[in-house]
């Protein structure tokens, strides 16, 4: 997603599925694609090597996922302990957030 108006319709009416250590909000698009937004604090992520490490794993994790999930627009949220975690971590958790937001939204 490229413009502050991409993410503010996301925040409007999105379901989210979160972790202690970042969370994920999506909603539905009108585009045949999943597209990826990140937002990483520097509040929450100090460094620029640590947040741009968790952005990359964010990437890459959407990218091998990309073609299970829905057409939604994802915004991946970092709190302060997404930094503390082995990348292996960090994959695992993004798979099982995927799989819980790929299922049918009811609400």
């Amino acid at each position: 997603m490229l413009t502050p108006e991409h993410y503010q319709n996301v925040f409007q009416q999105a379901h989210r599925a979160g972790s202690p250590h970042f969370t994920i909000i999506a909603r539905n698009n009108t585009l045949s694609h999943p597209r990826l937004g990140l937002a990483v604090p520097k509040k929450q992520i100090k460094t620029a090597v640590g947040r741009n490490r968790f952005k990359r794993l964010a990437r890459e994790s959407f990218r091998l996922q990309q073609n299970q999930l829905p057409s939604k627009d994802f915004v991946v949220i970092a709190k302060k302990s997404a930094q503390d975690l082995s990348n292996e971590d960090v994959f695992k958790i993004f798979e099982k957030l995927w799989h819980r937001l790929s299922r049918p939204y009811r609400g």
